[in-house]
């Protein structure tokens, strides 16, 4: 090896000679003092985030927020001509901004199909961070091209079925982008000059999804250049599962009503949205756990009637997914998941890896490169070492981050064993929680049975408890149940007592949706504690 010439040799930083400008991050000290500190205020946010006495939230209006921020002489404006802050100052300013922080860690955030964090995934994380680097090249990031690739395998052997012998993948920014790269994969399978000619004089394509799928599919069709009106919602039934005859009909109605028919198609097609005449189904998005009532569509029957249609069928497992690592869940819920020609798959809800750790999976080995690479000179070249493990060129993105690493490493800490018992028991604290609103006598209702790990519920203010079945109810009755959740979130929220979504659904009055995400820490006595508090703010809030 060649001397390394003395000019890139290490060297020591003269402070006064002027070649740095002078902050608390350029002298090396400060910097590891800020460091040091900095890890030591994270590690006690996060061993005491799950304390059941301490708030939920400490909720703060954008004013009194900026008011605190400027007291402690950091002020969230980044003021024109404004001067390097000190050390002190922004570990202040990282204290200030923990404190006013939700502690989704904290046994009643159960608000969204996340919470906390995974501490193994957060030592993961913190090294992405340090390392800093992209996973678009594995000459730039070796160890976490090769953990992505691992974990992708492990997640499609995980899938099983067909996914097993051949797959292809990549992490991604969320689930609503891998339900984009659903749509995109079948698009091009259905219309590969798509990519060049455009959408101009091609085939007319149309899409199903459920009426109760997630909101992404409908952007995914517009960024895409389908448009929404060429996105079919098919009735659920229920529960919430899409049902195959509703979306059998809506298929067939194209060919049932041509676009050279001046025929108006009856009533019953219009309420299925079947607007299809003349066109080609190409793509079924199906929903494994919906946002809320957490629902399962059947996907056994999907698959069939996607194929008969030669249509590509995805599963939206962001929120279910994680179904597949318990053998009972599994079984249960998942069953004809491995049929799907895409999978997308969250490890942030439910199996609590930090924000975000998402996974898009294809059967289809060489599909995302066959529709995405653009053979970019300066990154892709075809002589370089191990230039044949880069996965940029899959993406629609030049920017990845390494989240795979967050997912390996947890996997390591829990096994195999530990996601089927952290899966079970995120099922049986809701199962737990639905048999506790069912014995109520009245103090609350469920809105519907649970599905997974989501309970639906209403809290019944006093004056309703004679009224029997909330169906029953007068027009009046139903509008004091609709205001009964956001009244009591309000409450909940500015007390930091505990966080619940609330919704209305199905021409249902607003009810309480609560769901148990990467709830590893939580008891049956911290479930049975929550309900209590609901009833107290409850009663005291129609008390008064």
């Amino acid at each position: 090896m060649g001397v390394v010439p003395s000019t890139l040799a290490a060297r020591s930083v003269d402070h006064d000679s002027g070649d740095r400008y002078a902050t608390a991050t350029s002298d090396p000290l400060e910097t590891e003092k800020l460091l040091r500190d900095t890890a030591d205020t994270l590690v006690k946010y996060l061993t005491s985030s799950n304390d059941v006495s301490a708030p939920v939230v400490k909720l703060s209006s954008p004013d009194s927020m900026a008011s605190e921020f400027a007291a402690v002489g950091v002020p969230l404006e980044l003021r024109d001509g404004e001067g390097p802050a000190s050390g002190p100052e922004l570990l202040t300013a990282l204290e200030t901004t923990l404190d006013l922080c939700v502690r989704t860690s904290h046994p009643f955030f159960l608000n969204q199909l996340y919470a906390g964090a995974d501490r193994a995934g957060v030592a993961a994380d913190w090294a992405v961070v340090a390392a800093n680097t992209n996973v678009h090249t594995y000459e730039v990031a070796p160890v976490f091209t090769m953990v992505e690739q691992k974990v992708l395998q492990k997640l499609a052997r995980v899938i099983g079925g067909r996914f097993q012998a051949a797959s292809d993948g990549l992490f991604v920014p969320g689930g609503s982008i891998a339900n984009t790269y659903a749509m995109h994969l079948a698009r091009h399978r259905a219309d590969s000059k798509a990519n060049t000619r455009g959408m101009m004089g091609g085939p007319q394509l149309v899409a199903f999804t459920s009426e109760h799928a997630h909101y992404s599919y409908k952007k995914a069709a517009m960024l895409m250049g389908l448009g929404s009106d060429n996105l079919v919602a098919v009735a659920c039934d229920a529960a919430g599962a899409m049902k195959p005859d509703a979306l059998r009909s809506a298929m067939q109605a194209r060919r049932t009503y041509p676009s050279s028919s001046q025929q108006e198609a009856p009533s019953s097609f219009v309420t299925l949205k079947a607007r299809v005449s003349g066109k080609i189904p190409f793509f079924v998005g199906a929903t494994a756990g919906t946002t809320v009532t957490g629902a399962f569509d059947p996907f056994e029957a999907l698959a069939n009637e996607a194929e008969a249609e030669h249509a590509w069928l995805h599963v939206d497992g962001a929120w279910g997914g994680a179904a597949l690592l318990s053998p009972t869940a599994r079984i249960e819920l998942m069953g004809g998941s491995a049929r799907a020609d895409s999978v997308a798959w969250n490890a942030h809800k439910l199996m609590g890896m930090p924000l975000q750790c998402s996974a898009f999976i294809t059967a289809h080995l060489g599909a995302l490169k066959e529709c995405n690479a653009t053979r970019a000179a300066c990154l892709f070249q075809p002589d370089k070492l191990y230039g044949e493990y880069d996965m940029g060129d899959k993406t629609i993105q030049c920017g990845r981050r390494a989240d795979a690493f967050k997912l390996w490493l947890a996997w390591k800490a829990v096994g195999d064993a530990g996601w089927a018992k952290r899966v079970d028991h995120a099922i049986k604290l809701a199962a737990h929680f639905e048999s506790r609103i069912a014995g109520s006598e009245g103090a609350f209702r469920l809105a519907m049975p649970r599905n997974y790990a989501n309970v639906c519920f209403w809290y019944v203010p006093p004056a309703l408890h004679g009224s029997g079945d909330p169906a029953a109810y007068s027009a009046e009755d139903w509008e004091v149940l609709h205001a009964a959740a956001p009244a009591l979130k309000a409450v909940m929220q500015k007390e930091g007592l505990a966080m619940i979504g609330f919704q209305p659904l199905m021409g249902l009055p607003n009810f309480f949706r609560i769901v148990f995400p990467s709830c590893f820490g939580t008891s049956i006595a911290d479930i049975d504690l929550l309900l209590e508090r609901i009833q107290v703010i409850g009663d005291a809030h129609y008390a008064n």
